[in-house]
């Protein structure tokens, strides 16, 4: 999840552990059109570790955690944790074996839709007279990812070496919101049930 422009990407993982969380997590960096700077975690070894550490060196990002017990500090993964991934599975898990079909969904499906065609609202601060600050969601500040990076200054700087906006383009406008949702549910459909598992957002 990137804090500025909501853009949310899922994943699920067979197992917590080195042998699986390694190359989720290289497949879903990969997929961020934009530059990385920073990855921000929980305290959970999977995340903290050498590993992964060597992962965002090449990317040139910095690594961060939050502070033990404290879900405010990653308060929009939570958020969005509630409201996407539960909407979309219930409190189900996802059984190990199924991890790659589900993130072929995922992939093809349920990350394009997230970031293309789901609105998100973006808070808009105001002070009242005492300066004490009250977050508001203007109907005008909602947004998908995918128009909130492109409503940035001068937003091609943080596209990544290769990706231009024509070729995001192509994915958001080749299908319309309504159509995207109604295929992805179709697919969906065709997967195995969920049963018990593990599911890493």
């Amino acid at each position: 999840m990137d804090e500025v422009t909501q853009w949310e990407l899922v994943a699920a993982a067979e197992t917590i552990s080195d042998r699986h969380m390694l190359p989720v997590l290289k497949v879903i960096l990969a997929q961020f059109p934009f530059i990385i700077h920073e990855f921000h975690s929980d305290n959970g070894s999977e995340f903290i570790n050498k590993k992964v550490l060597d992962i965002l060196r090449r990317l040139h990002a910095k690594l961060s955690k939050s502070r033990p017990r404290r879900h405010n500090d990653n308060a929009l993964v939570e958020s969005k944790n509630g409201s996407v991934i539960r909407k979309a599975w219930g409190y189900d898990h996802i059984p190990a074996r199924q991890a790659p079909v589900i993130n072929q969904w995922y992939e093809d499906w349920f990350n394009p839709y997230l970031n293309y065609h789901r609105p998100c609202g973006f808070a808009v601060v105001k002070r009242d007279k005492k300066g004490k600050e009250k977050l508001t969601y203007p109907a005008n500040g909602y947004m998908t990812p995918y128009e909130k990076l492109q409503s940035l200054p001068d937003p091609e700087q943080y596209l990544e070496s290769g990706v231009t906006f024509d070729q995001l383009d192509e994915v958001a406008y080749a299908i319309s919101d309504t159509e995207l949702a109604e295929l992805m549910e179709q697919a969906k459909d065709k997967l195995p049930p969920v049963g018990s598992a593990t599911t890493v957002e």
